[in-house]
């Protein structure tokens, strides 16, 4: 993303976008555009929807507590979301929030929580972890949100899996091998990365998936991680040896 001006603020919006197409906004974006950040009548603002682009935005007061967004022009044309699906045992929710915000920066473009049998919060707040995905795109110039989806058991997301997706195992009885050698040949193709719970995969899930012809268990070496180090550490190796990290700046 060169040549890109990441001190303006930017604002996620429902509406389309298109020039001189005011777009209301919701209460708590009035909220956050006048008593936060305290702009006022004609400030600027940059502004994406996921479908549109960004655009710089002029802000209107359409009375007291009423806010308009209204385009003006477009600076970036709108980029396809990632093809890196992310699944992984929820945490708690301090936790989860920073996983789901590090999933976004790591260019994953769905977020699918699975239910394990060692998986220590088993409740999944969807409203929540697409809020956290929205505010991690707006401070980091991310166009395209990623989508998060309900809560499913791990049984039920590989019954129903897409065989031409290579699911790449994080195992941590893999041993220390590089995963480097494991990823390249895997380049350009579509991939999704699962990361286990705290307490790990049981011996049975362990089973399951190295026996599916689509699964792939790569390592993360030869330390033990928390789930959110391994989440990022898994996508960080991921992106570089197989993913959108080896197209280099605006590809």
């Amino acid at each position: 993303m060169p040549d890109y001006d990441f001190s303006g603020q930017r604002l996620f919006v429902e509406g389309a976008l298109a020039q001189g197409a005011a777009i209301e906004a919701s209460t708590a974006q009035v909220n956050y555009l006048l008593n936060v950040l305290r702009l006022d009548d004609g400030a600027m603002i940059l502004a994406f929807n996921g479908a549109d682009g960004e655009w710089r935005t002029r802000l209107r007061r359409d009375g007291k507590k009423r806010l308009s967004l209204v385009p003006e022009e477009k600076l970036r044309d709108q980029t396809p979301r990632p093809d890196l699906h992310w699944l992984f045992a929820p945490l708690k929710s301090a936790r989860l929030d920073y996983m789901v915000q590090k999933a976004v920066e790591m260019g994953a473009g769905l977020i699918q929580p699975v239910m394990t049998q060692h998986c220590q919060a088993p409740r999944f707040n969807l409203d929540r972890a697409q809020a956290n995905a929205v505010e991690a795109a707006e401070q980091c110039g991310v166009l395209a949100v990623p989508e998060c989806r309900e809560i499913l058991r791990l049984d039920k997301v590989l019954a129903a899996w897409d065989a031409g997706r290579t699911l790449l195992f994080c195992d941590e009885r893999a041993g220390s091998a590089s995963p480097i050698d494991t990823l390249a040949p895997l380049a350009g193709k579509p991939l999704a990365l699962l990361i286990g719970p705290e307490g790990g995969f049981s011996r049975e899930e362990r089973e399951t998936l190295l026996a599916l012809p689509f699964v792939v268990p790569i390592s993360l070496g030869p330390r033990i991680l928390r789930a959110d180090t391994a989440a990022v550490a898994a996508l960080a190796v991921v992106q570089a040896a197989a993913g959108d990290w080896r197209e280099g700046p605006g590809g």
